[in-house]
């Protein structure tokens, strides 16, 4: 089975409804209201191992709704721009959450904040909001490696001893996540580019990277 794009189907294009209501966007709806419940059980209650296990099911989501959308026929305009939002939300708010803990240096959520920032800005200045732009493949391995790395650092806190093997792997995790984060965002930036003067000159071919 496909991890990436796992669900579609052969010789049928995917088509964008407007429907509001899928089960796709009520899993992204899900995976926003993990972000506040892990800040709770991390810095409320330390509960690290409930923490991974919030993480996991957040991370899960992010898969299962691509391959039920695409399987069942249910994408959505919505969900094309709700879906790299929550994505966006996830990794920073358990960035910061993980800073605050003292879990992860404050570089780490620098490093995923200002390359946000940027295209949040671009993107406002460009198109008033969201560019509407299909999500790469290194946008969901870098997603995915990031989603693995940190909850793996919570598991070697709750472990102890650290730096231990967990702690490794996280970082070996984290790295990868950061380097395809920064890459990721180097695309979608010249993305954004692109589809602003393809709007403006109808003549420049149509091409876009995802985020």
């Amino acid at each position: 089975m496909r991890l990436i794009g796992a669900g579609s189907r052969p010789g049928e294009p995917i088509v964008d409804h407007d429907r509001i209501f899928t089960v796709p966007n009520l899993l992204t709806v899900v995976r926003f209201l993990g972000v506040p419940l892990f800040m709770w059980l991390v810095l409320g209650k330390q509960e690290y191992g409930w923490g991974v296990l919030v993480l996991a099911i957040m991370g899960s989501t992010d898969w299962v709704d691509g391959y039920i959308a695409r399987r069942f026929n249910q994408t959505s305009r919505l969900g094309r721009i709700l879906d790299p939002v929550a994505d966006r939300i996830a990794l920073i708010t358990v960035a910061i959450t993980l800073v605050l803990a003292g879990v992860a240096p404050w570089w780490l959520l620098a490093t995923i904040i200002i390359p946000d920032a940027v295209l949040f800005t671009v993107s406002l200045i460009f198109f008033r909001w969201h560019p509407d732009l299909p999500v790469s493949v290194i946008g969901k391995l870098r997603t995915a490696a990031l989603l693995i790395g940190t909850p793996m650092l919570l598991m070697a806190r709750a472990l102890g001893g650290e730096p231990n093997a967990l702690t490794v792997i996280a970082w070996i995790a984290l790295s990868l996540g950061i380097i395809g984060h920064l890459i990721a965002a180097y695309n979608y930036f010249w993305a954004i580019v692109r589809k602003h003067h393809e709007l403006h000159d109808p003549i420049q071919s149509d091409s876009s990277d995802g985020y």
